[in-house]
């Protein structure tokens, strides 16, 4: 195997079991099937209360559906969520719990479904989550938020979609959890069987190579306690991003892992909620 030149060099000293590992979140949260299980009922929740609206379709394929969650609020700023799950696990059904802490600080949420991996590649992954924050802010009239304040933001694999949708001018701000920058180390590890990247899809679909279409403010938030490897995604991200003077921050959560760094957008006084509000506020 050839080694990719944007690959970290300390890849290239592990053997194959050390770079599965490296990436593997739930591995190294022990608790970490709890965690998805406490999410999923707490999501059914938020999804048959009275306000909420459930499975609108943007498109045509089967997981081409949102939910949308209203604050309350008259001409509300709208946050689209995009959930993780290495393209290729979850639902936005097992989401809908991040709104709590949006809405309560009047921020209208929609969380979106797409195609998982190996069903569609991550290049048609990518297409259907423009497609949807597209489709999604069509509907601003019926769903009374404001189509000019609409932020994406994602965790895990969901927090490398939200950036990529940092390159469209209808996008404000996006606030990125625990995301993937660089895809070159992904397509050396287990989850490369199902997501089969090419070499194209790994320079055109990494953020870190796309920053010349940078359009929006990029928040970055890691946990303390995740794997180093996640951490040094957001990092070297940001780093570069400000280098070419873009607005990009980087944020460690001290006493977060993978999953419980969730909980601070989940709650209206979480660090994430917060650095959301703070962005919604910019002029």
């Amino acid at each position: 195997m050839q080694e990719h030149d944007d690959v970290p060099s300390t890849f290239w000293s592990m053997d194959q079991a050390d770079r599965d590992s490296a990436y593997n979140n739930s591995k190294a949260v022990a608790d970490s099937a709890e965690r998805l299980a406490d999410w999923e009922r707490r999501s059914h929740a938020c999804r048959v209360a009275d306000d909420a609206r459930t499975d609108i379709r943007y498109g045509d394929l089967p997981n081409n559906c949102f939910d949308y969650f209203p604050s309350g609020e008259q001409g509300a700023p709208l946050f689209v969520f995009v959930h993780g799950g290495y393209w290729q696990r979850n639902s936005k059904n097992i989401f809908a719990f991040v709104s709590s802490g949006p809405r309560a600080r009047g921020i209208d949420v929609a969380t979106i479904g797409y195609t998982l991996a190996p069903k569609a590649s991550l290049s048609d992954i990518v297409a259907e989550v423009f497609q949807a924050v597209d489709s999604i802010r069509s509907h601003a009239a019926a769903l009374k938020f404001d189509p000019d304040r609409v932020y994406v933001g994602g965790w895990s694999a969901g927090g490398h979609l939200a950036t990529m949708c940092a390159s469209l001018p209808a996008v404000r701000g996006v606030l990125s959890i625990s995301g993937i920058f660089d895809l070159a180390p992904i397509s050396l590890t287990y989850l490369n069987e199902n997501l089969q990247l090419t070499r194209d899809e790994i320079l055109r679909l990494s953020p870190i190579n796309m920053l010349a279409d940078l359009k929006a403010p990029v928040s970055l938030f890691v946990g303390g306690e995740e794997l180093p490897e996640l951490q040094r995604q957001s990092r070297d991200y940001a780093r570069r991003a400000q280098a070419e003077g873009h607005a990009a921050t980087f944020t460690v959560i001290p006493g977060c892992n993978h999953y419980t760094i969730m909980e601070q957008l989940a709650s209206p006084e979480g660090a994430l909620t917060a650095a959301l509000a703070d962005m919604v506020a910019m002029p």
